[in-house]
C-alpha cells in the first residue's frame, strides 16, 4: 500500500495552495513559496503493566515565504480560508519589505529545477488503522515477560506513529505532494539493587527505533521475542564490575555509533551553524568553511554521506521542505571534508547545489538546515574479524547519556551496556562505560569498519529558535577505534 489521503480530503487543500499562490504573485516577489502540511500522531506507553498515556493528535496550516531584493518574510496560520490566504501572504511580503534596511540579513537562493510530482511512504500496513486494543495487547505482552526478572522494577514501551501529508508550491512553478509515514517502537527495562540502577533497552534507548515506514516495522521488531534477554542483561548490569578506566581499542556498536556520528559529525556540518546563524542557541562548528576540500576529519576509511533517498530513513522524501528534490551527496570522503548539508539559501556561500537538507518540523516553522540521514558507508569487516583485531578493549552499545560542547569538539558518551574484548572474544560484562576524546582526533583512531549497517531513527533532535524538533536517520556499522580514552560513570 501506497499511503495517501483519500482524493477527497487532497483536492480542497490543492485548490487552497493554488489561491494562496496567486495571493503572492500579485506581491511581485522574487521568489516565494507556500507548505501547507496537515498531520497525524498517535503515541501509546505502558508503564509497569498499565497504559500509561494515549495521545491522538491532528494539525494542519500553511506558511509562506516571500523573498523582495533579496529579503525574506514568513507568515503563517492554520486557517484555511481566501481571506487567511491573502492575509498571511499580504503579512509576508511586509515583513520582506520591512527587513530591506541597512545592514539587513539578506539571501541568494540556489538554482533547482521546478519539482513536480507525488511521493509517498512505500507501506504495507498503515498502522493507524490497526486497532488500539491491539497496539496496546503487544506492549502489555512485552510488559509482562519483562516483568518476570525479579530485578526488573520499572518497565516503559512505547509505540508512535506519524503521519505527514504536505504539498509545496513557489512561484518558479513547482507543486509537489508527499504523504511520509513515520513508525517507532521500543522499551526500556530498568533494574534495581543494593543502590544501583541500572537499563536495557531494545531495540534502543530513548524509545526505541523509527523508520519511514508503516505497522510492518512493530511486526519486523519482534518486540516480546527480545524481552527476557533484556531484562536479564538489565539485573546482569546490577552485578558486573564497573567498566575499566584508561586508554585502549573500542569497538562501537551501530546505535552508540549513530548518535557518534549525529553529534560529531552531522551537527558539525550543518552549513548555518558553520556560518554563524545558529551560535545563540544550538551553537556553531569547528569545520569552518577554509577546510572545505582538504581538511582530515578522520582516517581514509571514514565516508560520510547525506542521503535522501535511503529506504526507510527518517530523513527520506521525495523533496525538502524547499522543493529541492531527493539526492544523496559526500559529505567526508576518504577521511576529507568534502561538502556540508545546506539549504538554497546557504548552499551559494560555498558555491555549491543544496544537499536538500531544508526542513522544517511544522507548517509554522521556517525552513533550515537540518540533518537527513547523515550515514556511514560499510566496511568489508564482519563483527567477528572486528573482535580478532583486539588483543584488549571493550565493546560498548546503546547510548545511555551525551555531552559536546557548542564547536562540537569535545565529547563524553556513555553507553547501556559494555564487554572486555579478550584476546579477541567477548568477555564479561561491563557497567557503565564511557568514552571521551576530540572530534578529528577521535575520527583518525578510526581502524575499521564492519559491513554490518543498521538504519537507525533519531527522532528528538532539537534546533532552531524558535525550537524545531525534527525526526533524522543515520546508518552505521560496528566500528574499531585505537586507543580511546575510556572510563566509568560508576
Amino acid at each position: 500500500m501506497q499511503g495517501a489521503v483519500p482524493l477527497r480530503q487532497n483536492m480542497p487543500m490543492k485548490d487552497f495552495v493554488e489561491k494562496v499562490l496567486g495571493f503572492l504573485e500579485q506581491e511581485r516577489p522574487d521568489y516565494a513559496d507556500v507548505r501547507l502540511v496537515s498531520s497525524r500522531e498517535e503515541s501509546i506507553t505502558v508503564k509497569n503493566g498499565k497504559v500509561d498515556n494515549i495521545a491522538i493528535g491532528e494539525d494542519t496550516g500553511f506558511g509562506v515565504r516571500v523573498f523582495i531584493k533579496g529579503f525574506m518574510g514568513f507568515s503563517s496560520s492554520n486557517r484555511l480560508t481566501p481571506d487567511e490566504a491573502e492575509r498571511v501572504v499580504r503579512h509576508a511580503a511586509a515583513m520582506a519589505r520591512a527587513a530591506a534596511m541597512p545592514g539587513g540579513k539578506t539571501y541568494e537562493l540556489a538554482h533547482e529545477e521546478p519539482a513536480l510530482g507525488t511521493y509517498a511512504t512505500p507501506i504495507r500496513k498503515d498502522p493507524f488503522a490497526v486497532p488500539t486494543e491491539e497496539k496496546i495487547g503487544i506492549l502489555v505482552k512485552v510488559d509482562e515477560a519483562l516483568s518476570r526478572e525479579p530485578d526488573v522494577k520499572l518497565r516503559i514501551s512505547h509505540l508512535r506513529f506519524i503521519r505527514d501529508y504536505k504539498i509545496f508550491a513557489d512561484t518558479r512553478g513547482s507543486f509537489t505532494e508527499q504523504t511520509i509515514y513515520h513508525t517507532g517502537a521500543g522499551y526500556t527495562a530498568f533494574a534495581i539493587g543494593e543502590g544501583i540502577l541500572q537499563q536495557r533497552s531494545y531495540p534502543a534507548s530513548h524509545g526505541g527505533n523509527m523508520r519511514a515506514g508503516g505497522w510492518e516495522f512493530v511486526e519486523e521488531l519482534d518486540l516480546l521475542a527480545h524481552a527476557e534477554r533484556v531484562a536479564s542483561e538489565a539485573a546482569g548490569l546490577l552485578r558486573a564490575q564497573p567498566a575499566p578506566e584508561g586508554e585502549m581499542d573500542i569497538i562501537i556498536g551501530t546505535h552508540q555509533m549513530a548518535l557518534q556520528v549525529h553529534e560529531s559529525i552531522g551537527h558539525a556540518l550543518e552549513l548555518d551553524r558553520v556560518l554563524g546563524y545558529e551560535a545563540s542557541y544550538a551553537g556553531t562548528s569547528f569545520a569552518t568553511l577554509e577546510k572545505l576540500g582538504s581538511f582530515r576529519y578522520g582516517s581514509d576509511i571514514l565516508n560520510i554521506v547525506a542521503d535522501t533517498k535511503a529506504p526507510g530513513g527518517l530523513g527520506t522524501f521525495g523533496w525538502d521542505d524547499e522543493g529541492t528534490s531527493a539526492r544523496t551527496e559526500p559529505l567526508i570522503k576518504d577521511g576529507i571534508l568534502v561538502n556540508y548539508l545546506s539549504s538554497k539559501d546557504t548552499a551559494p556561500v560555498i558555491g555549491k547545489p543544496s544537499t536538500a537538507a531544508a526542513r522544517a518540523s511544522s507548517w509554522n516553522r521556517i525552513p533550515i538546515v537540518r540533518m537527513v540521514n547523515v550515514s556511514m558507508l560499510p566496511g568489508d569487516k564482519s563483527f567477528e574479524e572486528l573482535l580478532a583485531m583486539v588483543e584488549d578493549g571493550i565493546f560498548v552499545d546503546t547510548n545511555r547519556s551525551w555531552s559536546i560542547d557548542q564547536k562540537r569538539l569535545n565529547f563524553q558518551f556513555g553507553t547501556e551496556i559494555g564487554y572486555r574484548i579478550r584476546k579477541g572474544k567477548l568477555a564479561e560484562m561491563v557497567r557503565n562505560p564511557i568514552y571521551s576524546d576530540i572530534t578529528p582526533k577521535f575520527w583518525a583512531k578510526l581502524t575499521a569498519v564492519g559491513k554490518d549497517w543498521e538504519l537507525w531513527g533519531v527522532p528528538n533532535c532539537g534546533k532552531g529558535e524558535p525550537g524545531q524538533t525534527m525526526r533524522v536517520g543515520h546508518g552505521t556499522c560496528p566500528s574499531l577505534f585505537r586507543r580511546v580514552r575510556v572510563g566509568s560513570a560508576g
